[in-house]
């Protein structure tokens, strides 16, 4: 496929949503963290949405599915409005709405950004080896071997992203494939923000002196 064009030094930034896409334990959140030392681009993962919706509506409920997309949407289009480029991880399922990774492109788009693609792939054995490792009980992802060999082997055909990049991450560290999506669409480094800033201090007096 070929090459985004490079942007000159004199050509206006535009914000970059790097969508990264793949199976469970295919090396999302490891690769958008790594990606976030590298450039900068802060890391917004599925299971943020995912865990804060599921305290009040069940995984897959009518209000579940269509908030989860309002606030995935919502994110990108703020995030793209004052100009912050990030990094989004996806788990293709059945119950996004059909249609999520178009939307996600026009929205954004819109706002005059650019939306990237990124499909990591891993081999069954490497995904085997992966699946329990205590790291992936933070967010509560899928964990149990049993459970992920039974979705391996069901028939239903779930929406898959467009690709613009595939990374096989059973070869590649997370380092190297950031740098290896940061080369193929001449991503540009950007300012780090901290969470929670410190606050302004007034040094002027309450009250003019006498």
């Amino acid at each position: 496929m070929p090459s985004p064009p490079r942007r000159g030094l004199c050509e206006p930034e535009s914000v970059d949503l790097i969508f990264l896409h793949g199976t469970a334990a295919s090396g999302k959140l490891t690769t958008a963290r790594a990606l976030e030392a590298l450039l900068g681009y802060p890391v917004f993962h599925n299971h943020l949405v995912v865990d804060a919706l599921t305290t009040v509506f069940p995984f897959g409920s009518e209000p579940f599915v269509r908030l989860r997309e309002e606030f995935w949407l919502q994110v990108f289009m703020d995030a793209a409005s004052i100009d912050r480029s990030l990094t989004f991880t996806f788990a293709p399922e059945a119950t996004v709405l059909h249609g999520f990774p178009a939307r996600a492109r026009a929205r954004v788009e819109a706002s005059g950004g650019r939306v990237y693609f990124v499909r990591l792939l891993v081999s069954e054995s490497e995904q085997d080896r992966r699946i329990a490792n205590e790291d992936r009980k933070q967010f509560h992802k899928l964990s149990d071997l049993n459970t992920l060999r039974r979705l391996r082997n069901n028939p239903n055909v779930i929406e898959q992203p467009p690709v613009d990049l595939e990374v096989t991450t059973d070869t590649t560290s997370a380092e190297e494939s950031a740098a290896l999506i940061a080369d193929r669409f001449h991503l540009r480094p950007q300012e780090r923000q901290p969470r929670y800033p410190e606050p302004e201090v007034n040094c002027k007096p309450d009250h003019p002196p006498d």
